[in-house]
């Protein structure tokens, strides 16, 4: 992958840009020691690693709107950043770049439980929100399986999903509004705490955006009543194929689980070893999650078992107690950890017809030994958001070439199907230059004339999202 080279101007003027910086924040909300920055040189794509020119940690917006105004001015690109849970580079530095980190914006700043939402400064956690309000038998839905450590920001950022999109939708659904501070320093309100806003749908452009229009510095976003009750059922299969036939039918038939989880046999072997989570050891296991009261679950889930049963599962046991309900999503919240113990893995992010899913499941399993490369499948099956680990050795010299041909050979396969390059991990650096194997010229254009008008500029979040010639050439055009 070809990675943007630093600016020997702005490095050199890295100084002054530090000084002032320090003008507009407070001591210890400005990093500049090279040994210190390095915690910020990456993110969950560890694979590129860059030390930023600086990083900064406001506690307010008026204080990002400070330091955006002071880089606006001074030309200094900034790369807004969450937690650093991105699997695809989308909080990648460039070394003439300033990090803008927002762990610390993590209050609540207001709750209405009679009309269903929550306001919070972007950098608190997302399990955190839910936390905040299930006291009061409310949740917020989107649950990616980062979510003990990443950001609401990054989740805005990327339009993250979970387990339970399928039901409730991903972060784009549950998002009212936000603050958003412009690169010159503007803040601007979009949305807010009702179902619909007049005017342009501005926060559907801000949602999904990777940090390309602006910072969010703060959110409000739906909570929902916590349901009566849920349980889920592991359906284990002889094949990844029938596994994935099994889900389609599901989909095809009009029930709506609240969850269909997806893994196969490496990827199950690893859960279990790691937790206990009590999974069957098989070639590919559905986790299905239904929920209501007791005489809905039980119909629900008849009918689910009912379906499946035409697919000859080798195992389906449904979970008999909250223990043991935890420890089943436990096990598969803990499948990029665990996998990680085995060795060194590339995630991808690609979304298919689930009516593909038989079909690109097979095909995944050619490529892999056209490669001579393992590879575990796990993923959000119900609405085919598809999470392929490429095992890979990183001290092998080529092996990470290869497993990112891999990668784009899965992509590109997506998007022949009928689906797209990302479901929730976004573009990042990581699919920038297969942009165009979605998206026609024209496609490209409008979408770059967005930011254009957002970010005149071209400072925020650089060298992400579109192919580096593109954005090259939009960046000298405004110098």
């Amino acid at each position: 992958m070809e990675m943007p080279k630093p600016s020997d101007i702005v490095i050199a003027g890295k100084a002054a840009i530090v000084a002032m910086l320090r003008q507009v924040l407070p001591e210890d909300a400005v990093i500049d020691n090279i040994a210190e920055t390095r915690a910020y040189e990456c993110d969950g794509l560890a694979a590129y690693t860059c030390p930023p020119l600086a990083v900064v940690l406001p506690r307010s917006t008026e204080e990002v709107s400070a330091v955006l105004r002071v880089c606006h001015e001074a030309g200094v690109p900034v790369v807004p950043r969450g937690a650093g849970t991105s699997l695809a580079g989308g909080a990648l530095p460039t070394a003439d770049s300033v990090v803008l980190g927002v762990a610390r914006l993590n209050d609540v700043l207001e709750t209405d439980y009679d009309n269903r939402f929550i306001r919070v400064q972007s950098g608190r956690t997302n399990l955190s929100v839910t936390q905040a309000v299930e006291d009061e038998g409310f949740f917020y839905a989107p649950d990616p399986s980062s979510q003990l450590a990443c950001a609401i920001a990054g989740n805005i950022a990327m339009n993250s999903g979970g387990a339970h999109c399928l039901k409730y939708g991903v972060t784009t659904n549950n998002l009212l509004g936000v603050t958003m501070v412009m690169m010159n320093g503007d803040v601007v309100e979009l949305g807010g705490a009702f179902c619909d806003a007049s005017g342009l749908d501005l926060l559907g452009l801000v949602c999904g955006s990777e940090g390309q229009l602006g910072v969010v510095t703060e959110a409000t976003l739906r909570i929902l009543p916590k349901p009566e009750g849920a349980r889920p059922v592991l359906m284990g299969f002889d094949s990844a194929e029938v596994a994935g036939a099994c889900v389609a039918d599901i989909i095809k038939a009009g029930v709506l689980p609240v969850a269909i989880e997806f893994m196969d046999r490496p990827c199950i072997t690893a859960c279990e070893n790691f937790t206990g989570a009590g999974y069957p050891i098989c070639e590919a296991l559905l986790i299905v999650e239904v929920e209501g009261s007791d005489p809905e679950i039980d119909h629900q889930l008849a009918l689910i078992k009912d379906i499946a049963g035409r697919h000859n599962p080798v195992e389906m046991r449904e979970s008999q107690s909250a223990e043991e309900s935890a420890a089943i999503w436990l096990g598969r919240k803990s499948a990029f950890g665990a996998m990680g113990q085995m060795g060194d893995y590339i995630c991808l992010d690609g979304t298919i017809p689930v009516s593909e899913l038989p079909f690109v499941l097979r095909r995944i399993g050619e490529l892999a030994k056209e490669y001579g490369l393992g590879v575990a499948n796990v993923f959000h099956a119900g609405d085919g958001n598809m999470h392929p680990l490429i095992l890979y050795n990183a001290n092998k010299p080529g092996d990470l070439a290869l497993a990112e041909g891999f990668g784009e050979d899965i992509l590109r396969l997506c998007v022949e199907v009928g689906g797209c390059l990302t479901g929730e991990h976004g573009v990042g650096v990581e699919k920038r230059e297969l942009m165009s194997t979605q998206f026609a010229p024209a496609d490209l254009e409008a979408q770059m004339q967005v930011k254009d008008v957002f970010d005149p500029g071209w400072l925020l979040n650089p060298s992400k999202v579109f192919p580096l010639s593109s954005s090259a050439s939009r960046r000298e055009r405004t110098i």
